[in-house]
């Protein structure tokens, strides 16, 4: 997999109107199937990266300045109307709030199938399509529960929701943003466990993006680690956890707990 064409080549600088650089300068690399963990505290600009890769901060006021190459096509010179369709068909994104994602007003069922019609999928076969992703992330395909709202969910299953629309269209690149942090620790565990199934399943890659490294490391096969709004180090995961070569990095895995329980074997590629 070393050899092949990235999937995603990132190099990005970004800034928002009368503040200071956010993204300094920010590079690296997916390869396919990759799951890459975006990793750093709080205010780093790791949601803003998400956004860049899509073309979604202009909604923030930030500018982006670089290239995001996908596919061998430079994401930031497509017309807007193509990457409409590269946005959920090509490239699926995952948001941290399922309360905030999901329309309060609309079924569980219509919005999967709004999500399937959207993105050129066949308007004869949205109940197909709907019950074939919701059971791919584990979550029942009769009608009850896809007649019910998002608040007649729990929050896993309202967060499978969200990954059963982003990858209705087997995109080959995911994109999730903090995912998990509002889940108790157990439902934390499950979801992480389903996006590592998904990858091997699918080949799907994963741009994983989080703060919290303790849980997320048993997934990745690479953490790259941002600070002060550029990467400062990146490379394999158990080279990361037990040979970190950047202080912030030392830093980091210093205020870990039971560090010696993520390193170890990494999911396979």
């Amino acid at each position: 997999m070393a050899n092949s064409a990235p999937l995603l080549s990132v190099s990005l600088r970004v800034d928002y109107p009368n503040r200071p650089c956010t993204l300094k300068a920010v590079c690296f690399d997916l390869q396919p199937g990759e799951i890459l963990g975006l990793v750093g505290e709080s205010g780093t600009g790791k949601s803003t990266i998400a956004l860049a890769i899509l073309r979604l901060l202009s909604f923030k006021g930030g500018r982006a300045h670089g290239q995001v190459i996908f596919r061998g096509r430079d994401l930031m010179a497509v017309p807007e109307r193509e990457m409409k369709q590269i946005r959920g068909r090509e490239i699926g994104l995952i948001l941290q709030s399922p309360a905030a994602s999901l329309n309060p007003a609309l079924r569980i069922g219509a919005q999967l199938a709004e999500a399937w019609r959207s993105h050129g999928g066949n308007r004869r076969e949205p109940q197909c399509a709907v019950e074939h992703a919701l059971a791919s992330v584990g979550l029942p395909t009769d009608r009850e529960f896809r007649s019910r709202y998002a608040s007649q969910i729990s929050a896993g299953q309202a967060q499978r929701v969200l990954i059963a629309m982003a990858m209705m269209h087997s995109p080959s690149l995911l994109v999730a943003d903090e995912p998990t942090s509002s889940l108790d620790a157990i439902t934390q565990w499950e979801i992480l466990r389903l996006f590592s199934a998904l990858n091997r399943r699918t080949g799907s890659a994963l741009l994983y993006i989080s703060h919290d490294l303790i849980s997320v490391a048993s997934i990745l096969h690479r953490i790259a680690i941002l600070s002060g709004g550029e990467i400062v180090e990146c490379g394999e995961t158990d080279s990361v956890l037990t040979n970190p070569r950047h202080p912030y990095t030392e830093q980091l895995l210093g205020c870990l707990p039971w560090l010696s329980t993520i390193a170890g074997p990494r999911p396979a590629r």
